[in-house]
């Protein structure tokens, strides 16, 4: 039941990136990349506080355990997310999103060098069928030009991937000792602070950024849903493998078509249906033995 709970947990955060990520490419040429990161994370710190608050009250870390829960908040909530935007100014975001789809596949490549996890035929199959699916999906959009640098774009995205997948293996052994839900707030304030000095560089101190309505909008939404989204994730990694985990955020594109789809007249052709199905394959390899009764 709890690797099934899992699951869904991850499921619903696959869903939340792919959502914020259509909003992220709407508003990201509104400010820097790290002051977007800023605010995303301010307000999803905001979010957690008061339920961890009332939920149990604050919980004490070891003092072994602080800077390294710290630094997994500053790479996973900050240097991703930072890393992502930046990438967004140079590519597509359908680019992004395949690009962004090699996570589990780097995930699963740790897992297995660092001995946390064993390589089985279905879940080679289940997360390399994932990214076909994504490639499918995305079809040519993933393919057309950016800008000049698009180069740039595409490492940094690739970066944003690598160092996500570096997190989502190493934060296991905390999400063992302590609720995922202070551990989640705690790593989240660790990159307010960081991404803090990183916008003061942009000027967000000096000349606040200038959003329209719908900007408001798209940054409220934003960082609301990564705080609910990123406990989800934190909560499913300490109850599943990292690979099974991380596989879910195949999500992400397809969530994203399906919102072009539904908000802005996008067609959905069927070599794309091909690809959806690859995806919904690619899940149940990857869990096959995990979700057997």
């Amino acid at each position: 039941m709890a690797r099934f709970l899992a699951a869904a947990a991850a499921a619903a955060t696959g869903v939340q990136v792919g959502s914020a990520m259509v909003a992220t490419r709407f508003v990201v040429d509104q400010t820097g990349p790290t002051s977007l990161a800023l605010l995303r994370y301010v307000i999803g710190f905001c979010c957690l506080l008061p339920v961890v608050w009332l939920s149990a009250g604050p919980v004490r870390f070891a003092r072994r355990d602080v800077l390294p829960i710290a630094g997994l908040g500053i790479t996973q909530f900050g240097i991703l997310i930072a890393l992502l935007n930046y990438g967004l100014r140079f590519i597509p975001s359908a680019r992004a999103a395949l690009i962004f789809a090699t996570f589990p596949l780097l995930t699963m490549v740790l897992a297995v060098a660092l001995g946390h996890e064993r390589l089985t035929l279905p879940k080679i199959l289940g997360v390399l069928l994932t990214i076909a699916g994504v490639g499918l999906a995305l079809g040519e959009k993933a393919l057309q030009g950016g800008g000049a640098q698009e180069w740039v774009g595409e490492l940094a995205v690739f970066a944003s991937a690598s160092s996500g997948a570096v997190c989502s293996v190493l934060y296991r052994p905390y999400l063992r000792k302590y609720p995922a839900l202070p551990v989640s707030a705690f790593a989240m304030l660790a990159s307010v602070g960081f991404l803090a000095i990183l916008a003061a560089g942009e000027g967000f101190f000096v000349s606040p950024p200038r959003f329209t309505p719908g900007g408001w909008l798209a940054i409220v939404f934003i960082g609301l849903s990564s705080g609910v989204g990123y406990y989800l994730w934190l909560w499913a990694l300490g109850h599943a493998p990292a690979t099974q985990v991380t596989v879910f955020l195949a999500l992400s594109p397809v969530t994203a078509a399906a919102l072009g789809a539904l908000f802005l007249g996008e067609a959905i052709s069927g070599v794309s249906a091909v690809g959806l199905a690859c995806v919904a394959l690619g899940l149940w390899l990857a869990h096959w033995r995990a979700l057997a009764p």
